[in-house]
């Protein structure tokens, strides 16, 4: 098992109000599975992934990743669980500007302590196609092309599982099916468990496990 979620509840406060986002959502992810989490906008399916991701915390509920309680975790120990466990896709691809393509994917790397896998770099921004453009800047790469920048750095540590936020979002037609597409094939190719959060139904379509998110619950789907 790479994750399990048992009944995480979050909610906010807006003055002497609280509104709950969701409530008891439990979900499992093993090696090899693509989940896509559907839903209407604003119905909590990136404060979800934020959660799953130990990016935020829920308000009740347990979180176990790589068999470790997060509650269990120092902030350093979670920190590490998170850039050796865990690659993260956002809609808004967060790439460094005065980086080029080839130094963000590197990121992961340096952050984690280890040497530059310079060769593994490569292999990775050739198998999406884009290698003849490693030396640009962010501003000098299309929305696709900063994407496909975007998976090769969550890629990199060899994490168990990506977590994408509506990563076709910003995307064009062209370049959302070939996004799709390449999450399709790193899934089949190298078992990377996936979990990719769309109000598309196309792309919620792509999902072993097809889940549904609205009023504070989450469905799982026999399909879409």
């Amino acid at each position: 098992m790479i994750l399990s979620a048992k009944n995480l509840s979050k909610s906010y406060r807006n003055g002497t109000k609280k509104l709950s986002v969701f409530k008891d959502v439990s979900m499992e992810v093993k090696r090899g599975d693509l989940i896509t989490i559907m839903g209407p906008s604003g119905a909590g399916k990136s404060t979800l992934l934020n959660i799953l991701g130990t990016l935020d915390r829920s308000d009740s509920g347990i979180l176990i990743l790589d068999d470790q309680n997060i509650d269990a975790l120092t902030n350093n120990q979670l920190a590490h669980l998170r850039n050796s466990f865990l690659g993260f896709v956002f809609q808004f691809h967060h790439l460094l500007p005065e980086f080029t393509a080839f130094e963000n994917v590197l990121l992961p790397n340096q952050i984690a302590g280890k040497k530059d896998n310079i060769q593994k770099a490569e292999e990775l921004l050739n198998y999406i196609g884009i290698i003849d453009r490693k030396d640009h800047y962010p501003f000098q790469l299309s929305g696709g092309e900063r994407l496909r920048v975007a998976v090769v750095r969550a890629l990199m540590n060899e994490t168990k599982l990506v977590l994408a936020d509506e990563p076709t979002g910003n995307l064009d037609l062209e370049n959302a099916n070939r996004l799709i597409g390449l999450f399709q094939k790193i899934n089949t190719e190298f078992k990377q468990a996936f979990v990719i959060t769309t109000h598309n139904s196309e792309v919620a379509s792509i999902g072993n496990k097809q889940f549904y998110l609205e009023n504070g619950t989450l469905s799982q789907l026999d399909s879409i």
